[in-house]
């Protein structure tokens, strides 16, 4: 009987340590895309590039982009990141947040805090 506990609390342990294993190594793919964003950006010199090179360059790398006059736009998910090519600084550009999905409130139900 003693051998069967302990077997259970083995499997067990095993089990958790596998889920913990495996969570960690799920990363979700919004922050797949943002490390590899990153990851082409700052790895990548080109003093030369300009918003429509850049712009290219995302796109065929599979990024939803739009050129605009002097940088870019890159979606991802519900975040809108605005790229400027930078010049003789280091990466490809300056990535700056410009806009994310505005966080939405419930009304409240109950109607007593309605009655002003």
């Amino acid at each position: 009987m003693k051998l069967v506990k302990r077997m259970n609390a083995a499997y067990l342990i095993a089990a958790i340590i596998g889920i913990v294993i495996a969570s960690m190594s799920c990363p979700s793919t919004a922050s797949d895309e943002y490390t590899n964003l990153m990851k082409l950006i700052t790895e990548s010199e080109d003093v030369r590039i300009n918003a429509q090179d850049l712009a290219f360059l995302l796109a065929t790398h599979g990024f939803d982009v739009v050129p605009k006059y002097g940088y870019i736009i890159v979606k991802l998910d519900d975040v809108i990141y605005k790229m400027t090519p930078n010049g003789v600084e280091p990466g490809l550009a300056d990535i700056l947040i410009e806009d994310s999905k505005p966080i939405v409130q419930a009304p409240p139900s109950a109607p007593e805090l309605h009655n002003g």
